[in-house]
């Protein structure tokens, strides 16, 4: 009796299996006819290793795909590198779109940076001031360097020598 139940479970069990192999496969087939459809000359298109660029044509038979980088930059690649049709929707709000775009952007906040000058009081300074160093800091042609602490090694305050000029 235990192994009749045993049987029918294991039946039951693979029979599961075999179906959502089955289900995931029809799936499959149909996200890649979807793909292929969407994929037409003058799209944008992103390759599985991340290359974007507007897709020049594809060769059915040779299987290859010529997409342009960037103007007069044409890459050949095997067709089924071909991951999906990029769209507005799949953008990111407000991440630039080109190196030109990430320049100008990353631009505009050095100048925002400088024009903001010294912090005012109870803002936090975004460099460390000169005159005061930290233990484990290096002072290196006016520059504060961070260098490890050693646990192990006592922590030794800088000493501030000054020099004063005697009249004589």
């Amino acid at each position: 009796m235990n192994d009749t139940l045993l049987n029918i479970a294991l039946v039951v069990v693979l029979a599961l299996f075999v179906i959502y192999a089955f289900r995931n496969s029809r799936k499959t087939k149909a996200k890649q006819a979807e793909l292929k459809a969407q994929i037409v000359p003058g799209v944008e298109v992103m390759t599985n290793f991340g290359l974007f660029g507007t897709l020049v044509s594809v060769d059915e038979i040779s299987n290859v795909a010529e997409i342009e980088t960037s103007p007069g930059n044409i890459v050949r690649v095997h067709r089924q590198t071909l991951a999906k049709v990029v769209t507005e929707a799949d953008a990111v709000e407000g991440a630039p779109r080109s190196v030109e775009e990430a320049m100008e952007i990353a631009n505009r906040e050095a100048e925002a940076k400088e024009k903001a000058g010294a912090p005012e009081f109870g803002e936090l300074a975004a460099t460390p001031v000169a005159d005061e160093t930290v233990a484990g800091d290096t002072v290196v042609d006016g520059k504060t360097e961070n260098t490890p602490v050693v646990a192990d090694e006592p922590v030794k305050k800088p000493v501030r020598r000054t020099t004063k000029k005697v009249d004589e």
